[in-house]
């Protein structure tokens, strides 16, 4: 399966094929089967948003396998500050590497940066849209817990109107025979498009307003931060704000074997109580985002095969 010059915009674009080989090369990587995909590849890391997680780890993804980085952390130390467009931008830095990551707080801002490109592009999250590499380290993670994603009970839980990772996450589980729960107050409901999504796919999923509704069944809980910064009014958040944490007493609705997963960052929806437990696997999932990035940038750049 070649994957050489292919953009990662959106879980849209990947065939359930594409998204078993990408996990099974990121397996192959973690276990140091591709030293040196990278060596003498460059990646620009434009980040017009804050990013701490998917910036860092994919710089680390890079250097690691012999990779070189370059690039800006925030949009004010662009020349777009100056008024530059993007699709300037990523023509001319096009010119200096062989993939470009990109965070930007627009929907639609990669898919457009991909139009203009002749290197591959990678969404690391385009406002409150899609952010593919998130969702392919969910499952690479998932998957290494319970061997399997076929069958299981999986629980998103809180911001699910404006929270790109599991808007991500479902669509990358439609390729799956999974049971997917929403649980979120009203106001932050997963969005009717992506409903719409997995009922042409099939994927059966259940809506409900409080964990306790259905945290018997849950074999994954995957907690979102409730983000402040999304709101256009600030009185909708603070309705909800808080609303929505587990603590050590939540743990005892949850099955034994049940393991919960956030994107990070957190603010209060997970007490630091829940980090030691046997449920808690939050930090291990951030870790894997080394593979499956050094998995995609060797898959995209040609580097793995």
């Amino acid at each position: 399966m070649d994957f050489k010059n292919k953009s990662i915009i959106s879980l849209r674009d990947l065939t359930k094929e594409e998204v078993e080989f990408i996990l099974q090369k990121s397996d192959e990587v973690k276990s140091d089967k591709h030293p040196d995909a990278l060596k003498d590849k460059v990646m620009a890391s434009l980040f017009f948003e804050p990013s701490t997680r998917t910036r860092l780890s994919f710089e680390s993804a890079m250097i690691s396998l012999g990779g070189k980085v370059f690039g800006f952390a925030t949009q004010d130390s662009s020349s777009v500050s100056k008024g530059e467009t993007l699709k300037d931008t990523i023509k001319m830095v096009t010119g200096y590497c062989d993939v470009i990551i990109m965070r930007h707080p627009l929907e639609g801002a990669s898919r457009a940066a991909q139009e203009v490109s002749s290197v591959p592009i990678i969404n690391c999250g385009d406002g409150s849209n899609q952010h593919p590499t998130q969702a392919l380290l969910d499952l690479f993670t998932i998957k290494d817990k319970f061997k399997k994603i076929d069958g299981l009970n999986i629980g998103l839980y809180g911001d699910l109107r404006y929270g790109r990772t599991v808007h991500s996450l479902s669509m990358a589980l439609s390729h799956y025979k999974v049971n997917l729960y929403f649980i979120s107050p009203k106001i932050l409901q997963m969005p009717d498009h992506y409903k719409l999504y997995l009922n042409q796919c099939g994927l059966k999923y259940f809506e409900a307003e409080s964990l306790e509704e259905v945290a018997d069944k849950l074999d994954v809980i995957y907690v979102t931060r409730i983000q402040k910064e999304r709101f256009a009014d600030p009185e909708e958040f603070v309705k909800v704000a808080g609303s929505y944490k587990i603590t050590l007493n939540t743990l005892g609705m949850l099955k034994k074997s049940a393991k919960i997963m956030h994107p990070l960052p957190r603010v209060n929806e997970i007490d630091t109580s829940v980090d030691n437990t046997e449920h808690a696997i939050y930090f291990e999932q951030a870790h894997n985002g080394i593979p499956v990035r050094q998995a995609l940038l060797g898959l995209v750049t040609g580097g793995i095969r």
